[in-house]
């Protein structure tokens, strides 16, 4: 909170997924106040535009949102608020003015004040001795309990704090104050009196301004002499009175203790005194560290530290450390001459021995100790107050008493500590030290405290808490850069550099890693001393800090070649976040150890790997799966850059090195076991078998990528048991987890068949080839969807030599899944991975046009193949998911692209032109329906075929129309996802024969849909084409026909049928067949006819209303 404050920035929080948002910091670019005379015309409208609602609205409405403009540039305001403010007083002192137009008037004055601040606006209020009465004046007609015009009665109590400054005695101005009657007139003093008082206990923000007024009024020398006891005394009674228990009392409270607090502050010492012992006696017996509400806590810590400063003599303490001089000659003197640092200590020691000495009340004891309890407060704004209290009243301490104040302050940092207390005393800390009031001496007490808290992260439940510690401890960092010379922080440099790098580039939360890039930054700028300082700035500035997996994958790579980091950087990872809380940290980190590994593979293999392999079987879950993921990411890293190391040794000619070089004997045995301990423990078992099996899948990918030297070993056929057994656990498995689970045990089952199930001659052996895949076929058939889909993927990851002579017998398999029957029709996602798989197999097992079809796409099964990708394009299925046929649409698609690519690229004679009509038609089709995301999908796969030259796929039915409607220059522009960019190409294909009846079905669809910015732009473009052919005669019959068999073809098809009446309604309506009303005998009438003889029956006995409607038309 702490830097992100002193930046101006409000970082937003990231989501808990993988993904992160990008962060745009958008930077303050108004250079001055434009909108002068559109304000000056809107104030001098009020006059005409109050007695209208809808008009006064308006132009409260177009003030704001202009002024809101410069919230965070509000100096760009300064030479225009004096001219704005008198525009409106004058409409406030014009006595014609009805009341309306006042509050109008007011209503805008207070929108300034909250845009500059009412502490810039106030002193440009007039304050004339001619003011106050009028002012006085004006709360007469003001009614308390009218909230609409609340507005109007916190300015007036600004304007009145200001007039009652004028440098005369109230009592000069009463006058006579015997009235006309003979009665008593009230004296000026007390009317102003009562009108604070009055305003001191409502519920709106009159309330805050009736404090200022109260500040201002009461330290007046004449009103002091007279009212200042008996407005305390009212005060303190009435604060004792209240509770805040209640709403009301809740009110009357913040309004005691707000105008207690501001007359604290702003009056004399002296003044105040005597009575700071009985207002410190009244807060302690309120109790207000009991209170739920916030705001009376923080108010309740702002006048105890106002009171403790009351008690302290207001002096600057001649023993703080002051870093450099205000003269830049005296700061160059001293740099020239000697170490700056030494000058001032020696100064500061001698300046206190000649301190005066004087008694500290016994009540400041009590003032600070309730500030530091004030430090533990659960609200932020209130350990912030405290620890501004930390900061003032130690500055006027001794320096002995001030030593204590941070011996205490330092007991906020022990473990029992919560994190309430933790950020606190961080915040107490930087108040402290940019005061000059904690001394080099306690320096090496301080920085160990600070390189916990820029780690702090305690779990609670399913999340942790820290993330405030750990950015108050930023700014702890930033905060000593300013106020110690380099020669005091030098020798905690290397520890403070490193905690600041791995908060800028490790931690969970962006607003820390971009305090803890701004805390670097300033130590880079003010010290100088830190390793690396600017190349490491360069990278990990500001806004690259902003993408977390940039930070762990990247930034952390560049800045780890620095060895005074990289060390410290794996220890943070080891030590710290493999065993995070949060899922998504625990494998960023791994892979992070991955990256670095490079960096110091021994420091990896002698001291990292030994002790991450008893925490990999350990008790606690989420220490588990991130070691052993840990694990197999180092692993996977050594062996690459032992394979980097081999390819460099062939060129010099030298001795190449194994992996298991790396590696000692009890490394590789811990390795192996981990799989055998987990199972013989039961940890596959139940919600934290979830992660297990991802993580041991995972160890099980990278150790048969890297190569380990386990041919033949037992663990081999655990590591395939695992495999197959998360495979058949899909069912049982959480939906969340699912997916991860299904992808990781394909990827480690083709890796596992890859490194150890082929032989010496690169084939299988015939007993394991036969066993494995007639296991994996036989589970293609199982009740349950997600083991068919599980086995499905498995058999598409299979490599070449398990394939061979096999291949016709996995197609049956897999067709058999891709097929909808009776029993399994809701299984759509069986099918959709049924059909990725079948790309799988063909792209594994390759294209020979005469090889033998056991082995090779060929040409006795490639029609079968085609045929079982064809069937998937026409899968409508739905449930209570919706339309879960289109994952098996998208996946048919994505399918027939690949295995046509792989065809035309190696034996282009395979693919005939019935073949490639029918994708293209059925593409086409696809690029023309509802569903923005399919669409989109479709139309990618469309230009994908239709622009891919090498070789161009043959056969493409009207390729020169078809490139003409999509030329490549707006290939990449073109975005399908947009029904206003779509539709107006995808009917275009309207024209084209081959084309017209499959995109005349998919627009069916869509201009009879639901969703209305896809009816309007599809139906606008069916309508445009409509208008090109009105004339033709032909054109117009061949689209009758092909309506009328697009109608007969899905007669008894509801998701066709009730569209395409929809459909038709809305052309019959914008006149797209008015020509035939001419033409007596022709093919649209007949098909106008047949299309009702088809129709009454279905009419008839149908029970759609919606089909009964639009029928008749």
């Amino acid at each position: 909170m702490a830097l992100s404050e002193m930046n101006g920035d409000g970082s937003e929080q990231e989501q808990d997924g993988c993904q992160e948002p990008d962060v745009i910091a958008m930077g303050n670019i108004l250079e001055s106040f434009t909108e002068s005379q559109e304000i000056r015309g809107l104030i001098n409208s009020l006059k005409g535009v109050y007695g209208n609602l809808g008009t006064r609205e308006v132009t409260i409405e177009k003030f704001i949102v202009i002024m809101d403009k410069y919230q965070e540039q509000p100096h760009l305001l300064d030479s225009h608020l004096e001219w704005m403010m008198h525009l409106l007083l004058d409409v406030v002192r014009d006595n014609r003015s009805p009341s309306l137009l006042v509050h109008l008037a007011f209503k805008f004055l207070y929108i300034i004040t909250k845009v500059r601040g009412y502490k810039i606006f106030l002193r440009l209020f007039p304050h004339e001795v001619a003011d106050l009465q009028p002012v006085l004046d004006m709360f007469a007609d003001q009614n308390p309990k009218d909230y609409e015009t609340w507005e109007t009665r916190y300015m007036l109590l600004l304007w009145l704090s200001m007039t009652c400054l004028i440098p005369f005695d109230l009592a000069r101005l009463d006058g006579n104050i015997l009235s006309e009657e003979g009665r008593t007139r009230m004296p000026i003093m007390d009317r102003i009196l009562k009108v604070a008082k009055s305003y001191l206990v409502v519920s709106d923000k009159s309330r805050d301004a009736a404090a200022v007024l109260v500040s201002r009024f009461i330290t007046r020398p004449d009103v002091k002499q007279k009212r200042m006891a008996d407005f305390l005394d009212w005060a303190l009674s009435t604060l004792s009175k209240s509770s805040f228990q209640t709403m009301e009392g809740t009110i009357v409270m913040d309004g005691m203790l707000q105008a207690l607090a501001q007359l604290f502050k702003h009056g004399k010492r002296d003044d105040c005194l005597p009575y700071a012992s009985t207002v410190l006696e009244c807060l302690d017996n309120c109790k207000l560290s009991e209170s739920n509400q916030t705001l009376l806590r923080k108010l309740g810590v702002k006048l105890v530290q106002r009171l403790g400063l009351t008690f302290l003599k207001p002096k600057v303490a001649k023993w703080r450390y002051q870093r450099g001089c205000r003269s830049l000659a005296a700061n160059l003197q001293f740099s020239a001459q000697v170490p700056v640092a030494q000058n001032l200590v020696a100064a500061a020691v001698t300046a206190a021995a000649d301190e005066e000495e004087y008694d500290i009340p016994g009540e400041v004891e009590n003032v600070i100790e309730q500030l530091l309890i004030g430090l533990k407060d659960k609200d932020t704004i209130v350990r912030w107050s405290a620890a501004k209290g930390i900061g003032r009243i130690t500055g006027r301490l001794p320096k002995e008493l001030a030593d204590d104040v941070v011996g205490s302050l330092l007991d906020c940092f022990s473990f029992q500590e919560t994190d309430n207390s933790w950020h606190g005393g961080c915040l107490a800390l930087a108040e402290l030290g940019r005061r000059g009031l904690l001394l080099p001496s306690r320096i090496a007490d301080v920085v160990p405290v600070i390189l916990k808290a820029l780690t702090y992260d305690e779990k609670r439940g399913a999340c942790s808490v820290g993330s405030n510690v750990r950015d108050a401890a930023c700014y702890v960092c930033w905060a000593f850069a300013r106020a110690y010379d380099p020669l005091e922080l030098k020798p905690f440099v290397n520890q403070i550099s490193s905690a600041l790098v791995i908060a800028a580039v490790f931690d969970r939360d962006i607003n820390c890693r971009r305090a803890a890039s701004a805390a670097f930054q300033e130590n880079v700028g003010r010290q100088g001393t830190f390793p690396h300082g600017i190349d490491i700035l360069t990278a990990a500035d500001y806004f690259a800090v902003g993408n977390r997996v940039n930070c762990f994958l990247n930034i952390s790579v560049y800045i780890a070649s620095f060895p005074e980091y990289t060390q410290s950087m794996i220890d943070h990872l080891v030590n710290m976040k493999i065993n995070h809380w949060d899922g998504v940290i625990r494998e960023l980190s791994t892979k992070a150890l991955h990256n670095l590994t490079p960096q110091v593979p021994e420091y990896m293999t002698d001291v990292v790997l030994p002790r991450l392999l008893p925490l990999s079987v350990g008790t606690d879950l989420h220490t588990r799966h991130g070691t052993i993921l840990a694990c197999a990411e180092i692993t996977h890293a050594l062996y690459k850059l032992a394979a980097e190391n081999n390819r460099g040794a062939e060129l010099r000619k030298g001795n190449k090195r194994s992996v298991t070089n790396y590696f000692n004997e009890k490394s590789l045995e811990g390795l192996k076991q981990i799989h055998q301990e987990v199972c013989a423990n039961y940890k596959y078992l139940g919600l934290g078998g979830e992660l297990m099996r991802l993580a041991v899948c995972t160890l099980i990918e990278k150790l048969s990528l890297s190569k380990m030297p386990f041919r033949e070993d037992p663990i081999i056929d655990g590591w395939q048991w695992l495999i197959n057994d998360s495979l058949r656990s899909l069912p049982l498995v959480s939906s969340t987890a699912r997916q991860q689970i299904k992808e990781a045990a394909v990827s480690a089952l083709a890796a596992l068949c890859n490194e150890y199930y082929i032989n010496e001659q690169r084939e299988a052996n015939p007993v394991l080839q036969g066993e494995l895949l007639q296991q994996y076929i036989s589970e293609l058939q199982n009740t349950e969807e997600m083991i068919r889909c599980g086995f499905s993927l498995a058999l598409g990851a299979l490599p070449r030599f398990l394939l061979k002579g096999k291949l016709q017998q996995v197609l049956e398999g897999l067709k058999k899944v891709i097929c909808i029957s009776h029993k399994d029709v809701s299984f759509a996602e069986s099918r959709r991975d049924g059909l990725k798989a079948t790309a799988k197999v063909c792209q594994t097992v390759g294209v020979k046009r005469d090889g033998p079809q056991d082995e090779f796409v060929c040409k006795d099964n490639v029609i079968q193949i085609y045929t079982m990708l064809l069937n998937g394009m026409s899968d409508y299925t739905t449930d209570s998911r919706g339309d879960v046929g289109a994952w098996v649409r998208e996946a048919a698609m994505t399918s027939l692209m690949e295995v046509t690519l792989l065809l035309v690229q190696n034996e282009p004679e395979l693919l005939d032109a019935n073949i490639c009509k029918q994708i293209m038609c059925c593409v086409a089709q696809q690029s023309a329906e509802k569903i923005d995301r399919f669409r989109a999908h479709a139309g990618s796969v469309f230009l994908a075929l239709l622009n891919f030259d090498n070789p161009p796929i043959p056969y493409i039915p009207h390729r020169e129309e078809l490139e003409r409607i999509f030329p490549r220059s707006e290939a990449v522009t073109l975005n399908w996802n947009a029904p206003s960019q779509a539709f107006p190409r995808i009917t275009q294909l309207l024209g084209l024969p081959t084309y017209q009846y499959y995109v005349l079905l998919g627009l069916t669809v869509s201009v009879g849909g639901l969703t209305e910015t896809t009816v309007r732009y599809s139906a606008q473009s069916l309508f445009d084409y409509m208008k090109k052919i009105q004339n033709n005669l032909d054109a117009m019959n061949n689209f009758c026909e092909t309506l009328l068999r697009v109608f007969e073809d899905n007669l008894l098809n509801d998701r066709v049928s009730v569209p395409l009446l929809k459909m038709l309604d809305q052309m019959l309506a914008n006149g797209c067949f008015d020509i035939f009303t001419t033409e007596e005998k022709n093919t649209a009438w007949s098909a106008c006819s047949c299309l009702f003889t088809r129709c009454s029956p279905k009419v008839e006995f149908g029970k759609d209303s919606g089909k009964h409607s639009h029928s008749s038309v």
